[in-house]
């Protein structure tokens, strides 16, 4: 239903109108209050620099077959193997689940053609619209970060929650080992002092495996 693609000037009036928008402007990082000249800086110099720089991938969100800016998404990349996706959505666009699919989209594409190992999402805690687009896209909330989002110049709580390739059927780019995979091995591997017990006398010591 959908397509993503780089901003462009075209879309300068629909971005600023979607973004006079009280709970974009509450819940996102985008200024407020939001000017023309924000959109205009967002399509002129911040999302080109991001695809520039290698240091984030912005896309505008649009009906397939063409029409206004649905909302925007981002993937930005803090640390290596990990990126953060961000996201907002007009406000008559929301409800229809074109937020979930692309967040679902993008973050395949994450996994598929940049070899990524999580895609990590933040949201304000209190921001349940958010975190509702998550859940459905198959996020699993991992909990609260405090002081883990800077907005407006202001340290907040946030949730936090990720996506791995295995959550959507996907090999991941690394090995993976889960921490449920360690307790197990942890349970079932003899301990130290029972290899020593059961010994036979033999110069030759055990292997004792590695705790956890």
């Amino acid at each position: 239903r959908l397509r993503l693609r780089p901003p462009t000037p075209a879309d300068t009036e629909d971005i600023f109108a979607a973004c006079q928008d009280p709970d974009i402007q509450r819940w996102t990082t985008v200024p407020s209050p939001y000017e023309r000249r924000h959109a205009e800086d967002f399509i002129g110099r911040l999302a080109p620099e991001g695809w520039l720089h290698d240091t984030e991938y912005t896309f505008t969100v649009e009906p397939r077959g063409g029409g206004p800016v649905i909302g925007a998404v981002s993937l930005h990349h803090p640390r290596s193997g990990t990126w953060e996706i961000g996201f907002w959505t007009a406000k008559e666009h929301r409800g229809r689940g074109y937020t979930a699919e692309t967040v679902t989209a993008l973050s395949r594409w994450a996994f598929t053609e940049a070899g990524v190992d999580r895609v990590e999402w933040r949201a304000e805690v209190g921001n349940a619209g958010s975190r509702a687009v998550a859940e459905k896209a198959g996020f699993v909330v991992e909990g609260v970060l405090r002081a883990g989002l800077f907005n407006k110049g202001t340290l907040r709580d946030c949730w936090i929650g990720a996506l791995l390739p295995s959550d959507v059927g996907l090999p991941s780019a690394h090995p993976y080992l889960p921490a449920q995979a360690v307790q197990a091995a942890a349970h079932t591997a003899p301990t130290a002092r029972a290899v020593s017990e059961a010994g036979n006398g033999s110069a030759q010591a055990p292997d004792v495996p590695a705790r956890p």
